[in-house]
């Protein structure tokens, strides 16, 4: 064989490579990635019901139950409009508590509840998750726009 065609056969070979190589790449991310909603949103049916997402609001106050084992836990997140119910078992971070910011990870249950894989909590007292930020101004906007 000709040098020209070995180099030929070898760039395709690398070309066809890369190409796997992206595609491969872009499936995984695709498949990593959780929308964020805000309860509003999900009320709405704007959030999927078969995919992992993210819930993020305000964890409404007198809401946090714990229920059997002291692990599972029971509370609402709100965007001052809508309410999401949340389920989650796990152990939570330091920094929750009511009346505070909170982003969740997790699926739409059967009975139109939320069960979360995850939760996050704020940083500090001034702290608000961009998620949860956004919930709350989306909910606040559309109320404005409902009044006038």
């Amino acid at each position: 064989m000709k040098p020209r065609k070995k180099r030929l056969i070898f760039a395709s070979i690398a070309v066809v490579g890369v190409v796997i190589a992206a595609a491969l790449m872009m499936r995984a991310l695709r498949s990593n990635v959780a929308y964020s909603f805000g309860p509003s949103q999900v009320i709405a049916g704007a959030a999927p019901s078969d995919r992992v997402f993210r819930l993020a609001g305000m964890v409404k106050e007198g809401t946090v139950k714990r229920i059997g084992d002291g692990l599972t836990v029971e509370f609402v997140v709100t965007d001052l409009k809508k309410d999401v119910t949340v389920h989650y078992t796990g152990i939570l971070p330091d920094l929750f508590k009511e009346g505070q910011g909170a982003v969740t990870k997790g699926r739409l249950g059967d009975d139109g509840s939320f069960i979360a894989e995850e939760v996050l909590a704020k940083h500090d007292e001034t702290y608000m998750p961009p998620e949860a930020k956004d919930a709350m101004k989306a909910a606040q906007t559309a109320a404005e726009t409902v009044k006038n």
